[in-house]
């Protein structure tokens, strides 16, 4: 099973009460302007990608409309993860035309995000074809979208990295720096939740010296040239992973990967995305 098929369940919450805000925002008091058509009228309507694109949100544009009206009929061509060419029709709908003219916009608008994402998340995981090197996002998320926009990344082939602050450590200069320094900090970590993974953001080879002595299981590399990178790789093999972070574009990802690292978390798979370019169009 591919993992975004495994987190969809783990979601249905979070997605039912996105796409509640987001109809409420979009409607408010009613769309007084799907009331100019019949309230009985019957249509049919077809979503086209103006772009090629990889497709992402699904159960978004479903609970759109499961939302406005369940007996609204949904035929899709692709699913998540599918790579699409532009000008294809990827989805079709079938039922009351006032629903669907409400649901349009934000079932585009998720759709679009999402598909977004994931297929900037396809362009970096592309980079790292061929190495052994993991490509994470952040929680430089769109607010009310990180479940979402996370799915979206394990469509387009990347992974995630921590879903929120409450699964698992990251320590950075901060919490260091306000914890008394690296032991202190791990071993508060480790006593306040033993199963969760504890990493570490270290600034100097000193530091990450610090942080394996400490018994971390990540540790963040913050702009490491690769001289000092190789030597942390050497000091960590077989007690910690190796993360890159900050100022990783995806020409430096294949270096990266060359190197040995074990992953990459960079915060443009969901905050640097552009929208999908798609269309919904009624015929009635």
């Amino acid at each position: 099973m591919h993992p975004r098929d495994s987190a969809i369940p783990k979601i249905i919450p979070d997605l039912q009460r996105a796409v509640r805000t987001a109809l409420e925002e979009d409607i408010g008091s009613g769309d007084i302007t799907a009331q100019l058509v019949p309230a009985d009228r019957s249509a049919r309507a077809r979503v086209t990608t103006r772009e090629d694109c990889i497709l992402s949100g699904r159960a978004w544009v479903e609970e759109v409309f499961q939302q406005l009206d369940a007996e609204l009929k949904l035929h899709w061509y692709f699913a998540d993860g599918d790579r699409i060419t532009a000008n294809t029709v990827v989805l079709e709908l079938e039922g009351n035309a006032r629903a669907m003219l409400t649901g349009e916009r934000t079932a585009l608008n998720f759709l679009q995000t999402l598909s977004g994402t994931a297929t900037t998340a396809a362009e970096f995981a592309a980079q790292a074809a061929g190495t052994e090197v993991k490509i994470l996002d952040t929680r430089k998320t769109i607010p009310g979208l990180r479940s979402a926009q996370k799915y979206a990344v394990l469509c387009g082939g990347c992974y995630n990295h921590r879903i929120g602050l409450y699964d698992a450590f990251l320590i950075k200069e901060n919490h260091i720096a306000a914890a008394g320094g690296i032991d202190t900090a791990v071993a508060r970590a480790r006593a306040l939740n033993p199963e969760a993974l504890v990493e570490i953001e270290v600034e100097s080879i000193e530091e990450l010296q610090q942080a394996l002595k400490s018994g971390a299981d990540v540790i963040m590399l913050d702009e490491f040239n690769d001289s000092e990178t190789r030597t942390a790789l050497s000091l960590a093999k077989g007690r910690a992973k190796i993360e890159i972070s900050g100022s990783v574009d995806r020409d430096r990802i294949e270096q990266l990967g060359a190197l040995e690292v074990d992953y990459i978390s960079s915060g443009s798979l969901t905050k640097h995305l552009r929208a999908i370019d798609l269309s919904l169009r009624i015929d009635l």
